[in-house]
């Protein structure tokens, strides 16, 4: 396996478990009391596994790609947050902005939460992240 790949794989793997921790704090303290109160009628008796380990193994890897940026060794921490907040944003955006469209009762309130959730989330991982793996990411990558 090469560094390039040895690099991107380490970030997905922090990356990974610092957004797990916050995202299970996030759910268990101010996610699913808000639910409950905005959209209680909307949320299944249980999560989906299978949707929601899909949408962690793609989401983790669009916050390395374009937060952390493992083999961009010119990337400032600044640039790495600013690239992970534009993509919570985006992201987050796209479905909550999806939902409020489109379900009947879906709030206003749920939806900006969600939207602001998306990119503070995704900085703060990023800033972690990129500060855990700061030796590896200041090297030069392998070419």
């Amino acid at each position: 396996m090469n560094t390039r790949t040895k690099r991107w794989l380490l970030s997905y793997a922090v990356t990974a478990v610092i957004f797990a921790v916050l995202d299970l704090v996030w759910i268990s303290f101010v996610a699913s009391n808000l639910y409950q109160s905005q959209i209680g009628h909307l949320i299944a008796a249980r999560p989906n596994a299978a949707g929601a380990a899909a949408f962690y193994l793609i989401f983790v890897a669009g916050m390395v790609h374009y937060g952390v940026r493992p083999n961009d060794a010119d990337a400032t921490l600044r640039q790495r947050i600013t690239g992970a907040a534009l993509f919570g944003f985006f992201t987050y955006s796209t479905w909550a902005l999806t939902a409020f469209a489109v379900l009947q009762d879906f709030t206003l309130l749920v939806a900006v939460t969600d939207i602001l959730w998306g990119a503070g989330a995704c900085s703060l991982v990023t800033w972690l992240a990129a500060t855990a793996l700061r030796r590896v990411l200041a090297k030069e990558p392998a070419a």
